[in-house]
């Protein structure tokens, strides 16, 4: 009996590996056990030229160690390259800014076609319409103004983010918005950092909305405070980063133009692909650390740091 049971182990054993092995192909093979999560990623070549051509063989999108199937990858382009572009401008900012405001209202008039552009002014912790979005540029960059150059009761501009996003109109194209402030947080201190600037990313995250931010100097002491201003530029970085946009900057003081840097901005919105990958379903829908990879050189990738992966069956 003995020697009977060691040869039906023997026999056996292979058998139910090699099920095991195709019950694990069989669902990665099967869609019903993946999730689609998708992400807005931005592909340039070094110091914002044209980059070579890169397609969906040439990606890789990990979660963790885990290597998703990329199932979309489509240029922003055409019939998908649906755009809302919001400016958004802190009241704080010195009025100095009026020697920048040319630079913004050209770059507004030059966003790619079909883009619907937005502008609005940041102050006690929310936004007021300048222009509400529409597909008439001219008519949004008339309404960019100086900022009033004074403080409010609320002022940060992280909240005023947060509650754009709030009020931000669904979409099925892409969202992304320029922050023209310095970043720092007057309402609640931004050492080490601002308590609400992880809450705006988390937020722009699970909205797949991506944030760009320009350094305006700001009004008053703290606006000249050297270390608070390395703070708020910390800050506009990180908001940018992690949600996958681009941030400028130059010294401690607002750029003398920011024509070079909106053209890098306006390169960029026309060098955008639509990216859905296939994941495992979540326990609990949430935010998971996701990298994208290529190994063609001479290509810089942008892309949120953490993509919203929904619980098995769409639950929240």
């Amino acid at each position: 009996m003995q020697k009977l049971s060691r040869l039906f182990k023997i026999t056996l054993g292979p058998a139910l590996l090699l099920l095991a092995a195709l019950s694990v192909h069989a669902q990665a093979q099967n869609p019903s056990a993946t999730v689609p999560i998708r992400a807005v990623v931005t592909v340039v070549g070094k110091n914002y030229t044209e980059p070579p051509k890169v397609t969906k063989d040439d990606v890789q999108v990990y979660d963790g160690k885990d290597k998703l199937t990329v199932s979309e990858w489509v240029p922003a382009q055409g019939d998908r390259g649906a755009l809302d572009f919001a400016v958004v401008i802190d009241e704080e900012t010195s009025t100095d800014l009026g020697l920048q405001l040319n630079d913004i209202k050209d770059f507004i008039k030059e966003t790619p076609a079909g883009t619907r552009v937005a502008v609005f002014y940041a102050a006690n912790g929310t936004v007021k319409i300048a222009s509400d979005f529409t597909a008439d540029h001219d008519a949004a960059a008339k309404s960019v103004r100086l900022p009033l150059g004074n403080g409010g009761a609320y002022s940060s501009d992280y909240l005023s983010v947060i509650d754009l996003m709030k009020r931000w109109p669904a979409t099925n194209g892409r969202r992304e918005m320029l922050l023209v402030a310095d970043g720092i947080d007057r309402f609640r201190g931004d050492f080490p950092s601002s308590p609400d600037l992880d809450t705006a990313i988390a937020r722009a995250q699970r909205s797949g909305i991506i944030i760009h931010t320009i350094f305006a100097r700001g009004v008053g002491f703290i606006g000249r405070n050297f270390f608070r201003a390395s703070l708020g530029q910390s800050n506009l970085s990180k908001i940018a980063e992690e949600t996958g946009g681009e941030s400028f900057f130059q010294g401690m003081e607002t750029p003398i133009a920011y024509a070079p840097f909106l053209k890098q901005l306006n390169f960029v919105l026309n060098n955008q692909y639509l990216v859905t990958a296939l994941n495992k379903p979540a326990k609990k829908a949430g935010l998971r650390r996701i990298r994208v990879r290529t190994e063609i050189g001479g290509v810089d990738i942008s892309a949120p740091e953490s993509w919203w992966v929904p619980a098995a069956g769409g639950a929240e």
